[in-house]
């Protein structure tokens, strides 16, 4: 019964938090990806792993056993994710945000 309360709790407080709009970073303007994983996704993800589903992490074998290997189905993820994580429309996370934070977890979560 803990363990339901703390992640209704972990998924409340994000869907909370993802709610507002961010502004796309400018044209040529880099994105610190490490940034926004922090700012979108740490909460839920820290170190990679996932404090809803333990079996989700962002580990390159925990992804692929998803039935997730690049980039685009990352982004796919955060825009259509399933029961238990936010939803991140382009509102929320823009497509450059979204590939970079894609990136970023490939190249960090091995």
């Amino acid at each position: 019964m803990k363990k339901v309360l703390v992640a209704t709790a972990a998924v409340l407080s994000m869907s909370v938090i993802a709610v507002p709009a961010f502004a796309e970073a400018k044209k040529g303007e880099k994105i610190d990806a490490k940034a926004k994983f922090d700012q979108h996704c740490v909460a839920c993800h820290p170190k990679g792993g996932n404090i809803i589903k333990p079996s989700k992490g962002l580990g390159k074998k925990d992804l692929a056993a998803n039935g997730i290997k690049t980039e685009k189905d990352i982004v796919a993820k955060m825009r259509n994710p399933g029961p238990g994580m936010t939803k991140f429309d382009a509102k929320a996370v823009p497509d450059a945000e979204a590939n970079a934070i894609a990136k970023y977890i490939l190249a960090t979560y091995k």
